[in-house]
């Protein structure tokens, strides 16, 4: 899906193509993805895994084999990490000087026991996981399975957001509900900066003025960018209103 713009967007009428100028942007298409989207890079190490294991002659015994499986393992558990936990602006500070804290304690203690650090060293090399060019594309074939039924998903059920209307497109029969968008209120929140900056996702919390409940709408990609549009559009709906009442 490029841009979040579906291929069934509906056609726009006459009097709104007509109101499309620089100062009124075309719509705005948001989608809320779940949050399998952002193991992709996952897929990008497990494409590694596949491309330098059949460069090297694919032999999942070798010492070579070690490099692309402990790789994939450290990304996958990052990834999961990202996933299951979120990591707000004073969380991460807090994250980044506890992990300082650990650091200057390691070093300290392996200062202080010299022989500790060969020891922990020998451990780790101990393990040595490995796997074959066909373990790491089927990972990717199967990710890129679930991307795809992700993006085919959300091609029925996405928001539109018009300069005088707010559209909720949703079901295999493209099903649409309605609410006006003037007095329309967003509001942007980032609770996690690693989402924020695997995707430049957030989260849209939308307050249409004739709804009690708010809409809430979890990783959009490009968030800032959604926000600034829809923003200029309201704006700009504001001021032509303003005009027509002068």
């Amino acid at each position: 899906m490029t841009d979040d713009t579906p291929d069934n967007q509906p056609v726009a009428s006459s009097s709104e193509n007509s109101g499309q100028t620089s100062n009124n942007p075309g719509p705005v298409y948001l989608v809320s993805y779940p949050k399998i989207v952002f193991l992709y890079p996952t897929v990008l190490a497990a494409l590694f895994g596949a491309i330098y294991m059949w460069v090297k002659g694919n032999d999942p015994g070798a010492d070579y084999a070690q490099l692309p499986g402990r790789i994939f393992l450290l990304v996958l558990m990052i990834n999961f990490v990202v996933i299951a936990f979120d990591f707000p602006r004073t969380t991460s500070l807090t994250w980044f000087f506890a992990v300082v804290a650990v650091s200057v304690g390691l070093w300290t203690l392996f200062h202080l026991y010299p022989d500790f650090a060969p020891w922990v060293t020998k451990q780790m090399l101990n393990v040595t996981p490995k796997a074959n060019a066909s373990f790491y594309m089927i990972y990717v074939l199967i990710m890129l399975f679930l991307f795809t039924c992700v993006m085919i998903s959300c091609r029925f059920d996405y928001w539109e957001v018009r300069g005088n209307e707010l559209l909720h497109h949703h079901g295999v029969l493209s099903d649409l509900e309605r609410f006006s968008a003037p007095n329309l209120r967003i509001d942007k929140e980032i609770n996690d900066v690693f989402e924020y900056m695997l995707l430049r996702s957030g989260r849209l919390i939308l307050h249409p003025s004739q709804e009690r409940r708010a809409i809430v709408l979890e990783n959009v990609f490009f968030i800032n960018q959604k926000e600034e549009r829809i923003t200029k559009m309201l704006g700009a709906l504001q001021v032509r209103i303003r005009t027509e009442h002068t």
